[in-house]
């Protein structure tokens, strides 16, 4: 066991103050805080309040106390002028983070391990007290005398974000519900098969994995997710590595911690997630090829190149990206002439076989939809939505930082090295990127497409965080900028997990919540469900009247509500395309028995997306109804249904074909 003399240094080494003289103090103020949390807590839960302003006015009230008597009273010697705003900004920071971050404690507790909220506020309170203590060390007041090296202090801060990141996405797994991508995802694993129409089988293999070990539940579907992100840390960190340094290299993962595009993918269990693990692991192998010339990496980057278009078909890009590196560079040319290159090519394309084998026995569906899905229909030019969708994913600072990254002239001393690796950064980067601005200029690409492009890139953008001696305004101001810019999106983060699981206090929801709360909502749908079995004595058949949103968020929440499964059908029971579920349920034979139609807008259940009513093919179909949605009082979001006594099938001028879509 180390001495706590040895911690002490290093703390103090690594740039966190120590307060030796003052500890038994702050013991003292920490211990009178936490007196105050959980006595408030536990008085405030016992007068009804709900668990999220419980914990929240308990810990606000604790919180000040402590930094009152901290600033007062046990840190004022050691720093002297104490309540100065930017300070009391930082306090104020961390200790929002903490309170976010034991949010979801509480809800893992009481809602995932059934603990009493009375018990579960005490191990709540400890990691707020670890979180609030690292915050004050490291951030709030860091040491001042004889500070540690810029490199010490940046593999410092990011080890702290990259850290929260990764605890905030694991305590959140299981506790935030499921949007309705990853239920339907999670449908793949209930009707498994070779592929699938819309996405290559790896979301599918990665969730029957973490439900056979976990269960069927949101930590079981995620956890495949979680680990992808970690992969994807790791290979990005050996990439960056490998084309700069070690500290690069922890900057370059606090980046995809942070970053939209990175931070989404290690948490929601959709097939970009195994997307992004595999795109890192391509480019870390192409690297070891192309620039260190390492034979046996051509082995690694075929099976990652493998996997990745098991994944997603969009890493098939990195292939045309390889051969025009290998074409500009003139140290790379001679793969052309060895064995390795063909040889990878050749094990990917076995792996990649279970798509193939599917694709011939279904008339190549999925090869032409997603043709259809990249292309577009008709000529519609995006462009314009094309950057939008690149601010969203790296953030105003992150796509500026990302344009100074491709410029001319931002980059190492031109020595040999240096202009392989800029050519292999802007090659890896510009190829995919290239594509998808072609495909917007007469189609429409989703917004998150380009996430995993970025990866080629975060190296160079890490590189370009430590660099002080570039003294022009816009590097030096983009420099700057990132230090807000990671803590707001780190705040913004756990702010959503919280809202979405415990809800926020004074905030109502609204905008998003007609694809979210489906736990909820299956409740109220099964009691519908009930009555109307009761009334005729049939079991309905349910229909989710979206592409495949309800009928597979339906799907997820009543198997983990037990009893009698409902009998859930999708929208194209009315001749709308609705994905896998043409293949699952192709066609149902007319039938005496009472429909149910579920949709998340009342537009859904009057007409299907050609236009066409769908009354005639239902007999006596009701009015359409809505359903409000609470949660301790207060409404979540509302459901429709419309209740038919059967159905007739599916009139011929009804069944025409809609367009591919990407997403419900």
């Amino acid at each position: 066991m180390k001495h706590p003399g040895y911690l002490q240094r290093l703390m103090t080494l690594a740039g966190g103050t120590v307060f030796v003289g003052a500890a038994s103090r702050f013991a003292a103020v920490g211990l009178f805080g936490v007196v105050i949390d959980a006595l408030l807590f536990q008085w405030l839960m016992s007068r009804g309040a709900g668990l999220a302003l419980a914990h929240s006015v308990s810990f606000f009230a604790a919180a000040a106390v402590y930094y009152s008597l901290n600033s007062k009273w046990s840190s004022r010697s050691l720093h002297p002028g104490y309540l100065r705003w930017r300070h009391f900004g930082r306090f104020l920071t961390v200790g929002i983070l903490a309170l976010l971050m034991r949010g979801g404690v509480l809800a893992l507790l009481v809602y995932g391990w059934h603990v009493p909220a009375s018990l579960a506020i005490f191990p709540a309170i400890v990691a707020t007290a670890a979180i609030n203590y690292l915050g004050f060390a490291f951030y709030v007041f860091p040491v001042k005398l004889d500070p540690p090296s810029a490199d010490v202090r940046w593999r410092v801060v990011s080890l702290g974000i990259i850290a929260f990141s990764i605890l905030l996405r694991l305590i959140y797994l299981g506790s935030a519900q499921l949007i309705p991508d990853e239920a339907y995802y999670w449908n793949y694993t209930q009707h498994m098969d070779l592929s699938f129409l819309d996405h290559p089988p790896m979301v599918a293999w990665l969730i029957w994995l973490g439900t056979a070990i976990a269960g069927d539940n949101e930590f079981g579907v995620r956890i495949g997710a979680f680990i992808c992100g970690l992969i994807a840390m790791g290979y990005l960190y050996a990439l960056a590595r490998n084309l700069y340094d070690k500290t690069t290299g922890m900057r370059a993962v606090l980046l995809l911690a942070v970053l939209p595009f990175g931070f989404v993918p290690g948490m929601l269990m959709t097939a970009d997630a195994p997307l992004m693990a595999a795109w890192a692991a391509t480019l870390y192998y192409m690297e070891r090829a192309l620039l260190a010339d390492r034979n046996r990496a051509w082995l690694g980057m075929s099976i990652a190149f493998g996997l990745g278009i098991l994944s997603k078909y969009t890493l098939g890009l990195l292939g045309p990206a390889a051969l025009l590196f290998v074409i500009l560079d003139p140290a790379s040319r001679r793969w052309l002439r060895r064995i390795h290159p063909y040889l990878a090519a050749a094990l990917a394309l076995l792996m990649f076989s279970p798509v193939i084998i599917w694709n011939m026995q279904n008339d190549w569906a999925s090869i032409l939809f997603q043709s259809q899905r990249a292309t577009g229909i008709g000529t519609k030019f995006s462009l314009h939505l094309l950057f939008l969708h690149m601010l969203l994913l790296l953030t105003p600072v992150g796509l500026v930082a990302a344009a100074l990254a491709l410029w001319p002239g931002n980059d190492a001393p031109p020595d040999l090295y240096a202009r392989r690796r800029r050519l292999f950064v802007r090659v890896f980067t510009g190829v995919p990127l290239a594509v998808f601005f072609g495909l917007s200029l007469f189609g429409a690409p989703k917004f998150h497409w380009t996430g995993p492009v970025w990866l080629a890139l975060l190296p160079t953008m890490a590189w370009m965080m430590g660099q002080t001696g570039d003294l022009r305004r816009v590097a030096s101001g983009v420099r700057a900028a990132w230090k807000p810019t990671i803590a707001v999106f780190l705040v913004l983060y756990a702010f959503a997990l919280h809202y979405v699981v415990l809800g926020i206090p004074g905030i109502p929801y609204a905008g998003f919540t007609q694809h979210y709360f489906w736990r909820e909502a299956t409740r109220e749908v099964q009691q519908i469900v009930e009555n109307v079995q009761r009334k005729t004595g049939q079991k309905p058949l349910v229909v989710g009247m979206s592409r495949w949103s309800v009928a597979s968020s339906l799907s997820f929440y009543n198997k983990n509500e037990g009893g009698e499964p409902m009998d859930i059908r999708s929208r194209n029971l009315f001749g709308d395309k609705s994905a896998m579920y043409d293949f699952w349920h192709p066609s149902e034979p007319p039938t005496s028995r009472p429909l149910i139609l579920v949709g998340m807008i009342p537009k859904e259940l009057e007409r299907n997306r050609q236009g066409h009513e769908i009354s005639p093919m239902l007999v006596q179909p009701g009015p359409i109804q809505k359903r409000a949605i609470l949660r301790e009082g207060r409404p979540l979001r509302k459901v429709y249904y419309r209740i038919a006594q059967g159905y007739l099938g599916i009139e011929p001028e009804s069944s025409g074909k809609s367009e591919p879509e990407g997403s419900d």
